[in-house]
């Protein structure tokens, strides 16, 4: 009868290095004596880890899990896109019950880790604007092509350095991105002209927003238009980061400190 041990032992054989999911103390102390690096990847290193990646929220999905811990010990310089990794996670109880085998190359750095850990907003309101991006690019409006401007975080700043288009049907109210209702509404306006601006907590401050920062010093890629020019233009001169929904080829891109720091297609996310 075979050995499940010789049948599985596949899965970590040769690996490069070993990826620990929001390890207990005890779990952790017993790769004490591995001779692969051991890196540790959660929301705190409450186990005082040297090799550190912070999991900027709680990705239910594994494989969306696994690939912003991998980006993020890319991003860090403890992986590089050539090495094998065995991961170890939580799948259904309170210890780590699950391992993987992954090439870390196939979750090479697209920029999504740097957009989550390194914003001002909260990682789960960028996650929510960003959901609410793909699926317009992937859905459109009305079977239509859309485009979209998301300005994320440092509402004070950016509404200082815009001026309204229209009436703000979000003046008065007190309403948080990732409401199922809200997000119809988003979807809806994103017909009309200018950007939304959300507060680094999630509340809808306007809709409508002709952004008017300077775009002396910006740059960016050739066939790009206005919208991303005023996304990279706040984004350096404001601590927001900006999301942007290109209505001539519906890919995703975000903007930090006046880069593009992210390009995707929603159709393949």
């Amino acid at each position: 009868m075979a050995d499940l041990r010789d049948l599985l032992g596949g899965i970590v054989e040769d690996v490069d290095a070993v990826c620990l999911f929001a390890p207990s103390r005890s779990y952790y102390d017993s790769f004490a004596d591995v001779e692969v690096p051991v890196i540790v990847i959660a929301r705190e290193n409450s186990v005082d880890a040297d090799s550190f990646v912070e999991l900027p929220l709680d990705f239910p999905d594994i494989r969306e899990r696994i690939r912003f811990g991998l980006e993020g010990a890319l991003d860090d310089g403890y992986l590089d896109d050539e090495q094998v990794v065995a991961c170890a996670t939580r799948v259904f109880d309170d210890g780590i019950d699950t391992v993987a085998r992954v090439d870390a190359g196939e979750f090479s750095e697209s920029g999504v880790y740097e957009l989550f850990a390194e914003s001002r907003a909260d990682p789960n309101v960028i996650r929510d604007v960003f959901e609410v991006a793909i699926e317009l690019g992937k859905k459109g409006q009305k079977g239509k092509q859309v485009g979209a401007l998301f300005v994320v975080g440092d509402a004070g700043k950016v509404m200082n350095q815009s001026r309204p288009l229209s009436y703000n049907p979000f003046e008065k109210s007190h309403v948080h991105v990732g409401d199922p209702i809200v997000n119809v509404m988003l979807k809806e306006f994103s017909r009309l002209d200018g950007a939304f601006v959300v507060s680094d907590s999630g509340k809808i401050v306007s809709a409508y927003r002709y952004l008017e920062p300077s775009a002396e010093g910006t740059d960016i890629p050739k066939g790009l238009g206005a919208r991303h020019m005023a996304a990279a233009g706040i984004t350096r001169e404001t601590n927001a980061v900006c999301i942007v929904l290109s209505e001539s080829d519906s890919l995703v891109r975000a903007f930090q400190g006046g880069e593009l720091i992210l390009e995707l297609d929603p159709e393949a996310y």
